[in-house]
């Protein structure tokens, strides 16, 4: 429902599955699970007839069913630029910091 200016109001939360996919999330799971010699077995067929990555692709689209995509996320620095990563060499690394944090000796 939305009120007079346009607003939703009420109803599921983004992301939350309605009713019929989780149903179907659940019977795919139930029949996954319950043919897991089957789907074997069927996967090696394609993989026969049309090679490893079609079989790939048959696996991949009925477990996006099964587990549900994650989705991206994308990390950036400041304005959206590269983030600056340094690594360490454990010797480099002392329980107080990163040596000393980050303290160079000019010998």
């Amino acid at each position: 429902m939305a009120t007079k200016d346009g607003k939703k109001t009420g109803g599921r939360k983004k992301g939350t599955p309605n009713k019929a996919t989780r149903q179907a999330r659940e019977a795919i799971a139930t029949f996954v699970d319950g043919n897991a010699e089957r789907l074997q077995d069927w996967l090696d067929k394609i993989e026969q007839q049309d090679g490893p990555l079609a079989a790939f692709k048959a696996f991949s689209d009925l477990l996006e069913y099964h587990v549900p995509k994650l989705s991206r996320s994308e990390i950036t620095g400041e304005d959206g630029g590269p983030v600056p990563v340094q690594f360490v060499a454990p010797e480099q690394y002392t329980e107080g910091g990163w040596a000393s944090q980050h303290s160079q000796s000019s010998e």
